[in-house]
């Protein structure tokens, strides 16, 4: 069965006349004829009634006209939508965070771009180490990436947007809660919780450079990957954390965020893409993310 004897019979059963069908489909009236008779043999019914005055519908063709005009319907819906979506107008976008950027930067990303694209499907998923973006963006199953540099892969774009100082997770209880600031020094025979080692987070690595530059290793250390749970494990009075500035907008009973004193120990966010990404969609966002977060620039590959 074509489409195209559907939107003959259609034609034929609504105006219940060959000659003005015909007219409407912009053919001649004898191949007309011919393939609606083609549609009933496949069918293996009769759906109209001729005469030489009329032509009516069977009860077989009324109940297929039904089916028919909703096929119909379907075929130009779907047409109308890959219009939409080759044009940038709607479609899904799937976005990951890493775990520190989740609390603060996924929220303001969702707002804005709800806001700005109502008709595009947001796939936000938090709480993502780089490596684990990186290769989702590789396997496609992520568009845009929020993730922390050096990210050296030339088959991606990475524009780096913020640079953010590391600060020290306490419990509240803690003897340092009450200060202004905390110094890396005075941590140093603390557990730490940290983010996972071997290169899976950025973070990690952040953090033994600091403890380092302080004259000290971290002797006892507990490695989580999400940002939530290492908070709460603070909080639960297991050990001290270091964090980008931007987790403190996680809020967790029991833990207490507190700047660093005496060290500039800073991490890199950035925003990443696949290069050479001919995607009508990711043209729409990409340029309102890049005003959102104010500019940024390549990262170093």
């Amino acid at each position: 069965m074509e489409l195209r004897h559907i939107r003959y019979f259609v034609a034929v059963a609504e105006e219940c006349h060959f000659g003005r069908a015909a007219e409407r489909l912009h053919i001649a009236q004898p191949p007309l004829s011919q393939q609606i008779k083609q549609l009933e043999t496949e069918l293996g019914v009769q759906l109209l009634t001729r005469s030489t005055r009329r032509v009516e519908l069977t009860p077989a063709g009324a109940r297929f006209l039904e089916r028919a005009r909703g096929i119909l319907a379907a075929v130009d819906a779907a047409a109308d939508e890959t219009g939409l979506v080759a044009s940038g107008l709607v479609g899904k976008v799937a976005i990951g965070f890493t775990g520190s950027a989740t609390y603060e930067l996924l929220p303001t990303v969702a707002r804005a771009l709800r806001e700005d694209f109502p008709g595009i499907e947001l796939e936000l998923k938090g709480e993502m180490l780089t490596p684990r973006q990186v290769e989702a963006l590789h396997d496609r199953s992520l568009d845009i990436a929020f993730l922390r540099p050096p990210v050296r892969d030339p088959e991606l774009n990475v524009l780096v947007f913020r640079r953010e100082p590391l600060i020290a997770v306490l419990p509240e209880g803690h003897e340092l809660a009450d200060r202004k600031s905390v110094s890396l020094a005075e941590l140093q025979t603390e557990p730490f919780i940290c983010y996972p080692s071997q290169h899976r987070s950025v973070v990690y690595d952040a953090v033994f450079d600091a403890c380092q530059r302080a004259g000290f290793h971290p002797s006892a250390v507990q490695e989580v990957a999400e940002t939530s749970t290492l908070v709460a494990f603070v909080a639960g009075g297991l050990g001290v954390a270091l964090v980008p500035a931007s987790v403190r907008h996680l809020h967790i009973t029991g833990a207490t965020y507190r700047p660093l004193s005496g060290t500039t120990e800073e991490v890199e966010l950035a925003v990443a893409t696949r290069a050479g990404e001919d995607s009508a969609l990711l043209a729409r966002v990409m340029p309102r993310l890049r005003w959102l977060l104010g500019g940024g620039r390549p990262a170093a590959r």
